[in-house]
């Protein structure tokens, strides 16, 4: 089983034609992942060839959509111009929204966010800046690479990238239904809450492990989730232990305010709520794989 992504997810590509576009498109497709198009309206109408598979270029999502029955959308577009081209998408109602995209103006992200709910989230945002997500063995939507797990029973939620990388290649050998990359600005669509849910409701998902950082109250906010709604078992790591007070790290969402956002009372609010924290990524693993050995 799979969230949000499945074999079926038909993919387009916001942004194909550029650099990072064509570079991870060309992975993506290697990794199975149904590209049906990608949109640039200065290239509608060509197509490009990435070794013998023709992706045809349309001029706008919704133009995608009618002609594809694009589902998924996954976009590699400069910060300057992310908010037009997630806006176009949540116009069009496409049911999923990647965006890839770091350095987006957190007024810029605020907008679309508000955007999306005022037209009655038919769009699920997933980002932006995160490294989006990926079904193994199915579909593969963003640049998490697609070679470093297989299919399985664990669902990943994580803000960090390279530690949803991490986590995935320390538990390869168990593999993963999906894992989703959230991203760690501080206005995000997809949450670990929405996550945890739609692991929660997924019967093959039989472990969730949940990757959290400094900043921000989300993991707290997760934890009261977890122990109000979740029934199987999860794992976490927080991301930020030896961080400075009041600077930020990595992430723009990534700054510890007071004792508020810090890496120890994201972890005892876990805890509190049943969650077994480990101290490395390496001891997460370690907890997951015990769970599972049950």
């Amino acid at each position: 089983m799979a969230i949000f992504l499945t074999k079926d997810s038909k993919v387009i590509v916001q942004g194909m034609t550029g650099a990072t576009g064509m570079k991870h498109t060309k992975l993506m497709l290697g990794d199975g992942t149904n590209i049906v198009g990608g949109v640039n309206p200065r290239k509608a109408g060509t197509t490009v060839d990435f070794d013998g598979t023709e992706v045809p270029v349309f001029g706008s999502v919704a133009e995608a959509m009618e002609k594809t029955g694009a589902d998924v959308s996954v976009l590699f577009v400069p910060p300057a111009f992310a908010k037009a081209a997630v806006i176009e998408a949540i116009d069009a109602e496409i049911p999923l929204a990647v965006v890839i995209t770091e350095g987006i103006a957190v007024h810029d992200s605020a907008a679309f966010w508000a955007y999306a709910q005022a037209k009655g989230n038919k769009t699920r945002i997933i980002g932006p800046n995160c490294p989006g997500l990926i079904t193994p063995g199915q579909s593969n939507a963003g640049i998490i690479p697609g070679d470093i797990t297989k299919p399985g029973r664990i669902g990943l939620v994580s803000k960090s990238g390279t530690l949803t990388y991490q986590m995935m290649y320390e538990l390869r050998d168990i593999g993963f239904s999906s894992a989703v990359g959230i991203g760690g600005d501080p206005v995000i669509g997809t949450t670990h809450i929405d996550a945890l849910a739609a692991f929660e409701a997924d019967p093959e998902t039989e472990l969730i492990v949940m990757i959290g950082e400094i900043g921000g109250d989300a993991e707290e906010r997760a934890a009261d989730f977890i122990k109000a709604n979740v029934t199987k078992p999860v794992v976490g790591y927080v991301a930020g232990f030896t961080a400075p007070e009041g600077k930020t790290m990595g992430h723009a969402g990534a700054i510890v305010s007071g004792s508020s956002g810090t890496a120890q009372a994201k972890k005892e609010a876990l805890e509190a709520a049943g969650v077994k924290v480990g101290k490395t990524p390496t001891e997460t693993a370690k907890l997951a794989r015990a769970i599972l050995a049950g």
